[in-house]
């Protein structure tokens, strides 16, 4: 269908574009020209509009476009700060279970650290006491002696002054005292610093033997602790008869003899003996005896034999039998 002259239709509209900048859109809309009309239906066209500018905020400073952060750049640097914090607690985690897991074998090695300096300190120790001229003999003492000089025996072992404590020869010792035979036993004792102390048990005598010149005081073993040309008082005179010191006899009268208390013993005169079993005593002051038998049971006779002595001490000559503590008596001489 015709269109009617002088009618024009409506202007068509451009198709939508996407925005330009500024500086472009200025370009274009001075390159564009409407198109020409017909002189009877030309319409006016409308003028160009021309974009508006954001007009700048009074305020705040323009910034600057190198210090912008784009949104995605801030979703990095979160990422990997999140990141960073997991592997620190990975991290943590882990020593926390290794820690765990080789906690016995931390507590072994620390036993075994500790036992290791006990054991150093211990060699240190050791070894100052051994080589430091802080722990060398410089005193000796002795003690216990009454028949013995002291004096003597310890210029007998003085030869190791100097010499460190834990180093002494006691080998030494014991050859240096052997040659005093009054000392039974003795012990020693080491004091630090420097004090070397000596105990000494003497030889006790329990009897005298007579002898061709003299009278002998010996203890159990047979030894000689003193000699007198006159018979020693306190002392029982040992008979051995045709006995010897190393015999069963002397063996018997001896043990008798220690059995004995104090009080009973400073009654005995003499005591005979020529085998185990055959002891008799004789009793100071006056003409009764004992007959003791063996030296078994020692203690039970003492005490019965110092019952019956209460009891018949004044009755003139006689023999005590306490060979059996049972049945002990008394015999007059003559009855």
């Amino acid at each position: 269908m015709k269109r009617p002259e002088g009618v024009s239709g409506p202007a068509s509209t451009p198709p939508a574009m996407s925005p330009t900048p500024p500086a472009r859109a200025d370009r274009a809309a001075k390159a564009r020209k409407p198109a020409p009309a017909s002189p009877a239906t030309r319409t006016p066209a409308p003028p160009p509009v021309a974009p508006k500018r954001a007009a700048p905020d009074p305020v705040s400073p323009p910034r600057d476009s190198s210090t912008r952060t784009a949104p995605g750049a801030s979703r990095d640097r979160s990422a990997k700060a999140e990141f960073r914090a997991a592997e620190r607690a990975r991290k943590r985690f882990e020593r926390a279970e290794v820690k765990r897991f080789t906690r016995r074998a931390r507590r072994r090695r620390a036993g075994w650290f500790a036992a290791a300096l006990i054991a150093l300190g211990l060699m240190g120790l050791v070894l100052a006491a051994v080589f430091s001229p802080l722990l060398a003999l410089r005193t000796i003492t002795v003690d216990g002696t009454s028949r013995l000089d002291s004096a003597k025996l310890e210029k007998a072992v003085d030869g190791q002054l100097g010499t460190p404590l834990a180093l002494l020869d006691y080998g030494r010792i014991t050859r240096e005292l052997s040659a005093f035979r009054l000392i039974r036993s003795y012990s020693t004792e080491v004091l630090p610093p420097d004090t070397l102390v000596i105990h000494v048990v003497e030889r006790a005598p329990v009897g005298a033997i007579q002898s061709a010149t003299a009278f002998d005081l010996v203890d159990p073993a047979g030894v000689v602790v003193d000699s007198s040309a006159t018979r020693p008082a306190g002392y029982p005179l040992i008979q051995l008869g045709n006995g010897r010191l190393d015999g069963p006899g002397f063996a018997s009268m001896t043990q008798v003899l220690r059995a004995l208390p104090a009080a009973l013993l400073a009654k005995v005169d003499t005591i005979t003996a020529q085998t185990r079993d055959d002891v008799t005593l004789s009793l100071v002051g006056s003409n009764q005896r004992v007959v003791w038998g063996s030296s078994d049971d020692s203690d039970a006779k003492a005490q019965v034999l110092a019952d019956l002595i209460v009891l018949h001490g004044g009755d003139g000559p006689g023999e005590y039998d306490v060979s059996a503590p049972g049945t002990a008596v008394f015999h007059r001489d003559g009855s």
